[in-house]
Parts: C-alpha cells; structure tokens; sequence
C-alpha cells in the first residue's frame, strides 16, 4: 500500500510541474528586458579581426603545404593515389571526396580573406566599429 501511495504522490507531483510548465510554454516568446542584443556586432569583429586573418592565413598555408605537411591538400593527393594503385577503392573515394571538399574549402577561405580585407577597410573609416 505504501509503495501505491508514494507511486500516487510522485504523479501528483510531476502533473503540477508539467501543468506549470506548460503556463511557461505558452509565453509569448519576447525576450526579458535587457537580453536583448541590438546592432550588427561590428565592434567585436573589429576586435577580434587580426584572430581571425591570422586563422585563414594558417589554414590557407597548411591547405597549400607539401606533401609532408598534415592537412594539406598535396599529402591527400598522395593519399588517394596510394589507395588507388592498392586497389582500396573505397578507401580511394572516401579519400576523393574529402580532397574534393579541402579543394572547396580553400576557394571558401580565400574568399573569406578577400571579405575581411574590406572589412579592415571599414573597421579602419569608422573607429574599429563605435561608429556607424
């Protein structure tokens, strides 16, 4: 009888959390005084602007390494014929399509420096972002 009266107990419980939750859940969805962001962040990506140049320039130059460098697009090349003439041809097209997705990768990031070079550009006009 105990065992049903604490099962009983326990229900009760979690009913009158979920019923109270569910109050909180039908919130209209506006977010408390003060949590709220305004602006577009240009003061932070100024700050942070030499981090993140100096991120893509490592990327770029380990993507464009020798063949000994880890993670560049060379050693992978080596890969994927190493693969190939061991006739691992699941291991060649696992090995494929990641170079195929470094190969992108490599478009993306120099697009990205070509990006943030304007982006110094403005930062520089509008005192790192605390005007405009």
């Amino acid at each position: 009888m105990l065992t049903f009266r604490n099962a009983v107990v326990a229900l009760a419980a979690c009913g009158s959390l979920l019923a109270a939750g569910g109050g909180a859940a039908a919130d209209d969805g506006t977010p408390a005084p003060g949590a709220t962001r305004s602006g577009d962040g240009a003061k932070k990506l100024c700050k942070r602007l030499p981090k993140i140049e100096k991120r893509i320039e490592n990327a770029l130059e380990r993507m464009n390494g020798d063949a000994a460098t880890r993670g560049s697009i060379a050693r992978l090349e080596k890969r994927v014929a190493a693969a190939e003439s061991a006739g691992h041809t699941e291991i060649e097209t696992y090995l494929r399509n990641r170079l195929t997705a470094r190969t992108s990768h490599v478009t993306t990031l120099e697009q990205r420096q070509k990006d943030l070079a304007k982006v110094k550009t403005w930062c520089r006009a509008n005192g790192d972002g605390a005007k405009g």
